[in-house]
């Protein structure tokens, strides 16, 4: 069974890195579960609002929206069980960082799309 990837700030907008995310996670054989209140559907993919609102477990996030909401998001994500977050360049706060670690979350701060071994101008 594939690992399932939460994207939040999944992007329908193929030229932003929560478009090129998707991509990645996907051709890397990841089930991609994008997040986005602004979006119904990314990649043909059904989006949610929230980590919250998708019925399923999530076994990474990796996250593409500014810090200060961000902060939020990461409550959700403890509260959703998600272990591990990728905070991505532009995404990767102090204050982030922070309440990831502080809420036990395996933080990795780094891009996850050169992470899952693609490039990100490859998309």
């Amino acid at each position: 069974m594939s690992k399932v990837v939460a994207v939040i700030g999944a992007s329908s907008d193929p030229r932003k890195f929560g478009n090129r995310a998707v991509r990645a996670f996907r051709k890397q054989g990841y089930t991609v579960i994008p997040i986005n209140p602004n979006e119904t559907e990314v990649e043909g993919e059904r989006a949610y609002a929230s980590v919250l609102d998708y019925p399923g477990t999530i076994d990474e996030a990796s996250v593409y929206v500014q810090p200060e909401i961000g902060v939020g998001v990461m409550d959700e994500l403890k509260k959703k069980g998600i272990p591990v977050v990728w905070l991505n360049p532009g995404a990767d706060g102090r204050a982030v960082i922070e309440r990831a670690r502080a809420l036990g979350l395996e933080t990795r701060v780094a891009c996850s799309i050169i992470g899952v071994g693609e490039s990100p101008s490859s998309y």
